[in-house]
């Protein structure tokens, strides 16, 4: 009877040493309300293969307008820098950027004590040094109470940089990764200035404005435009400025190169469908704010 009892004993408690040491995390949810599991390993493992890599959401936030992005960079094996950011329905400056620029204000509409930019900050280098995106635990709202100072949704970070990771690193682009700006002169007879402001992600072109403002102050080109200020449909063109500086914007994203829009001697072009406004402007500065990311 002892010898049995003993046996028994011995066979419980290597189950009991067996649960507590073999836990596993469960598989990606497909529900927001929960935490990401990651497939990757810790920090201390460094098994990241080195490499960018990148994941974006699938659309557009319905209410926001914006699609999140997420870049990592990994060497020796370990996370080393991540940018959490965004695009907009609207073409134009990334989220971070348009954050930085003090065009999403957050403190200003006494929604957050910090811009939408200083938490992503606090939440990327959070990511960095827990070398994990399931250590990012959030609720049913997406929110996390793990990072101080942050009360941002973090679940598009979160499940980003998890599908990141698990997809693998991808092909870097040849420009260095940062935002870059180039201003044009004051035009003599229509008294606007371009401005064309270039994100560079993963050494890719990731986001592009072309905007424009003018000797007498005022709103931006863009915003007169939308506003029907700036009135080109009334003029008799099929659309409007900031409707033709968008497909600008897209065909410099998809080509990813300024000479690919080729410009006739009178500044216009043909080769973006639905432009008829002059895009010489938008070249010229998109190469020199690119000059700075070589």
């Amino acid at each position: 009877m002892k010898k049995t009892a003993a046996i028994i004993l011995s066979l419980s408690l290597t189950a009991a040493l067996a649960a507590g040491c073999g836990g596993s995390k469960s598989g990606e949810s497909s529900s927001p309300s929960a935490s990401p599991a990651s497939s990757a390993p810790a920090a201390s493992a460094g098994q990241y293969a080195d490499g960018v890599y990148y994941a974006q959401a699938d659309e557009f936030d319905a209410s926001s307008g914006w699609k999140e992005a997420v870049g990592l960079k990994v060497e020796g094996g370990k996370i080393v820098s991540v940018n959490w950011t965004g695009l907009n329905k609207d073409g134009g400056i990334d989220k971070k950027q348009y954050s930085l620029d003090g065009r999403y204000g957050m403190k200003a509409k006494g929604k957050a004590s910090a811009e939408w930019h200083e938490q992503a900050a606090k939440a990327e280098k959070f990511l960095i040094e827990k070398q994990d995106p399931a250590a990012i635990k959030y609720n049913a709202e997406g929110k996390t109470d793990a990072i101080s100072g942050v009360s941002v949704h973090v679940n598009g970070l979160a499940t980003l940089a998890d599908k990141a990771l698990k997809a693998g690193p991808v092909k870097a682009g040849t420009y260095k990764d940062g935002t870059y700006k180039a201003e044009g002169e004051f035009d003599a007879s229509s008294g606007w200035k371009d401005i064309v402001t270039v994100t560079v992600l993963d050494g890719k072109i990731f986001a592009v404005e072309w905007n424009g403002v003018h000797k007498d102050g005022g709103t931006d080109k863009k915003t007169r435009s939308r506003s029907g200020q700036y009135g080109m449909k009334a003029g008799g063109a099929s659309s409007e400025w900031h409707e033709q500086a968008y497909k600008a914007e897209q065909y410099l994203l998809e080509k990813q190169a300024p000479d690919a829009i080729k410009v006739a001697s009178d500044g216009k072009t043909d080769a973006i469908s639905g432009v008829s406004i002059h895009v010489n402007g938008f070249t010229d500065l998109a190469k020199k704010a690119l000059n700075q990311a070589k």
